[in-house]
Parts: C-alpha cells; structure tokens; sequence
C-alpha cells in the first residue's frame, strides 16, 4: 500500500451536504485526501441513508449514501441546538472548507451561514450548492432544486429521445453530478486562491447553471444560430447530429455508431443506395436505412466489419454487464470496501489519477456518528465533548 500522501492531505472540510450533490462533491475531495467531518442528525444521519434503491438496503443504508460517502468521519450534532451551532463554528476555526447544499437560506437561519463562519474563521472557504441559485425566479418562487425538475427545466428532457416520445429523462442524475464537480472545482481554485493570495471566500453553484453549462454546445447553438433543437423521429441521439448517431438493432441486440461517412459505411454494409442519401435533410431516413442493414447482423458481426474498418462503433450493453466486465477485467475502475453490516462491498473508483499523490480509499461510509467522540475529542477537546452531551446537542 502506498503511503504517499494525497493531493489535499492537511485540508478539513466541514460537511453539510444530502442526497448527490454535496455528497460527491465531498467524497471526490475526501478521495484526494481531504479530512471530511459529515455532520448528521442524531440517531437518523443523512435523510440519504433511509431512501432505499429498489426497495432494498445495503447494510442498513441507501445504496446512494453508500456511493457517495466513503472516507469521511461522521459527527452527530444537532443543528436546532444552540450550543450545538456553537461547537459547530468552533470546529471551523480548524477547517479550511465549509460545505452545504440546503435550500437557498436554510443555513443563514440557522445562524450557520457564510457570514457566521466568516466571523469564525477569516479565511474560511464556504461552498453552497443549491437547485436554482441564490436570487434566481425560480429560487424567490420556492421552487424544489431536484435533478428531474431541473432537467425538465433546462431542456435536457426536450433534447433527449425520439421526437414523438414523451419527454425523457437521461438514465442518471446528470445534473446533481454536474454541479458536485463544478463545486469541487470552485473549492479546489479557492484554495489555491486562500493559499496564494491570503483570501478566504464564498464559492457557489447550483444545479441548474451547471446543466446548461452541460448543455454548452447545444445552447450556443440556440443563442447565435437562431434555431430551435429538434429531435429525430427515427432515433438519431442527438438534436443536431446527422445520421448515423445512435443505436441501431442487430440480430441479436443493439450497437451504436457514433458518426462515420455514409460512403464508408454503404461499402461496409453493402448498400450502395445509402451513400446517396443526405445525412442531414434525410438523417432519419438515413437512419432507418441503416437500420435495414444491421439487423441482419449479430452484434459480433457488425462490431468485427466495424472494428476493421475503424468506425466508431460499440456494443449496447446494459449496467450488469458493464460491471461484470469492470469486475471480471478491469477491477482498476472499482474499489472494495469492508463494511461493519453488508461485509465486502464494491463501489465505481475515483475517476481521477494523480501520479505523485494518489486517490485512496481509507475509510467505508461511516456509521451515523461514528466519529462524533473521536473528532470533538481531537478539535475540541473531552470537556466540550461532556458539555454538549449534557445539554442533548449530540442528541
């Protein structure tokens, strides 16, 4: 095992964070090394860990807390509890980062907000992540920030699937995971500012910003070119790709193809009438020619005539299959863990690889609280720890 340090040994964030946004944000820098304190309700945690994923638990726990909670340490406080707050600002006087991704002013009320950390710790480094925005409409309106709603929104849902399908979600929360790196770089570029430059400030972003930034290339394309994105009816993936893009059948599934000469493809297939086709003003009907073609074909088949020719090509394959290829092949894009309750379980590693300071995993997601004593011990020391138990701040 290699005891190199991680790229942020040394840094201490305080973390408020739910459900995917903050969470990543924080397991991500929590995996370069960062000391990340969890702070949770008493005796529930994180309301994550109670959201079964398919009506079951792992361990006790949500398979989503799980996915985005490793190497943290967790601290049961009461955040309705005066004194309670108290320790809380206290702790920031050792930490570099703060964390929160509540509704825009749930933490200003509770008196835990930027400019009461701020008093606490000058340079302190305060990360909020929100739906909407703070002073956007849809933020004054009391709107919910939650992934669908923002995709439905943003016009990812109108940008995604076949033109007379109902509007369609993408198959993951693209943008609660958009807007967790756009906050974990906002903190990285923070520290590098405090570091260089001596300032502490306030970093934010919210979940409906990062999706249209997700969505850059179409919008700038709706801006400039005064045009309106429509999709396909026959099932090209994209709003303003021709044909071919997207999957076609096979004989015995589904491959896609991501963009290649319709000559060059006519000669592979053998359709001579293909190649003069248009693929923009005719790309469904493209679309469907090809379709023609490739279901006469087993995936094997076409992905060996495709591979050969070097087309941009792959097999659809669905998520058991791409896992037991990871486990099976490339065990690299996985890490184990040793949890108390499930036993061994496995979760997608860190995407990121830094050659002097390397990701780790050192800790499972933790229990609720289980860090509670050992942290305000270390931070505050064993007779703030009595006097917060006494007056019920640790629940």
């Amino acid at each position: 095992m290699t005891t190199a340090k991680g790229a942020l040994d040394g840094v201490r964030i305080l973390d408020f964070t739910q459900m995917m946004l903050g969470p990543l944000c924080t397991q991500t820098l929590a995996d370069m090394g960062a000391d990340v304190l969890k702070v949770e309700r008493p005796g529930k945690g994180e309301w994550m860990r109670s959201m079964p994923m398919i009506g079951e638990f792992v361990g006790g726990d949500s398979a989503a807390f799980l996915s985005f909670n490793r190497n943290k340490r967790s601290v049961a406080i009461d955040l309705k509890n005066e004194k309670g707050r108290e320790a809380l600002l206290d702790l920031a006087k050792s930490c570099d980062v703060v964390v929160e991704n509540f509704r825009t002013g749930v933490m200003d009320r509770l008196g835990l907000g930027y400019d009461a950390f701020k008093a606490a710790n000058p340079k302190i480094i305060y990360a909020s992540g929100s739906g909407w925005g703070a002073g956007s409409k849809m933020a004054e309106k009391g709107m919910p920030g939650q992934d669908l709603l923002i995709q439905a929104q943003s016009g990812v849902m109108f940008n995604t699937g076949r033109r007379d399908d109902p509007p369609t979600a993408c198959g993951t929360p693209v943008a609660d995971f958009a807007a967790s790196q756009a906050l974990a770089i906002g903190i990285l570029g923070a520290l590098i500012a405090r570091d260089r430059q001596g300032v502490g400030q306030k970093v934010e972003t919210d979940l409906y910003s990062a999706t249209l930034n997700l969505m850059g290339q179409e919008n700038f394309a709706v801006l400039n070119q005064d045009i309106t994105l429509e999709r396909s009816t026959a099932g090209v993936a994209s709003c303003w790709n021709d044909a071919p893009y997207g999957a076609h059948p096979s004989a015995d599934g589904w491959v896609a193809i991501a963009m290649c000469p319709l000559a060059k493809l006519a000669d592979i297939l053998g359709d001579a009438d293909l190649a003069q086709m248009d693929p923009w003003a005719e790309r469904d009907a493209t679309k469907l020619r090809i379709d023609l073609s490739t279901q006469k074909r087993t995936t094997a088949d076409l992905m060996a005539l495709f591979e050969a020719a070097d087309v941009w090509a792959a097999p659809i394959r669905d998520s058991a299959a791409a896992m037991k290829d990871a486990v099976e092949d490339e065990p690299s894009r996985l890490v184990e863990m040793d949890h108390p309750k499930a036993g061994k379980i496995h979760a997608i590693a860190n995407p990121i690889t830094l050659s002097e300071t390397p990701v780790r995993v050192t800790r499972v997601p933790p229990q609720v609280g289980e860090h509670t004593d050992e942290v305000l011990t270390d931070l505050l020391g064993a007779e703030r720890l009595d006097s917060l138990r006494k007056n019920g701040a640790l629940g």
